[in-house]
């Protein structure tokens, strides 16, 4: 699956909308902002494989811990998902009533093709900023 923005925008708010129906109102978490973020920084070749949530507290904080594992086939989308590994780390997130406390890489993993295929899980951390 390549990433055409304007579709997955749609999509996304699409999603958001459903979780939010199916929730009486309420959306379910910050998932849906991050993901598309997350989407827009890697690039159109990005290929989106799965997501997961975990709730995370400390004595001081609340929030989730996201991972997000993402695929790059073939040399320009390898070249971008490398770009995002780099950008990544340093990365400043706009999430709505959210802080980014750690963007970093989890595994990458390369195979040889073809086409060349890196994979990449990306795992980030948020809190709850009212």
């Amino acid at each position: 699956m390549h990433v055409n923005l304007a579709h997955d925008r749609s999509m996304l708010a699409s999603a958001h909308a459903s979780a939010r129906e199916a929730m009486g109102g309420a959306a379910r978490g910050p998932w849906v902002p991050l993901l598309s973020a997350v989407l827009k920084l890697a690039g159109p070749e990005v290929e989106f494989l799965r997501h997961a949530e975990r709730p995370w507290s400390s004595a001081t904080f609340s929030g989730s811990r996201h991972t997000i594992a993402l695929a790059f086939t073939g040399e320009a989308a390898i070249t971008a998902g490398e770009n995002l590994i780099e950008a990544l780390p340093e990365h400043e997130f706009t999430i709505p009533r959210q802080l980014v406390a750690d963007a970093a890489l989890g595994e990458v993993a390369h195979e040889a093709g073809p086409p060349a295929r890196m994979t990449v899980e990306l795992e980030l951390l948020l809190l709850e900023d009212f």
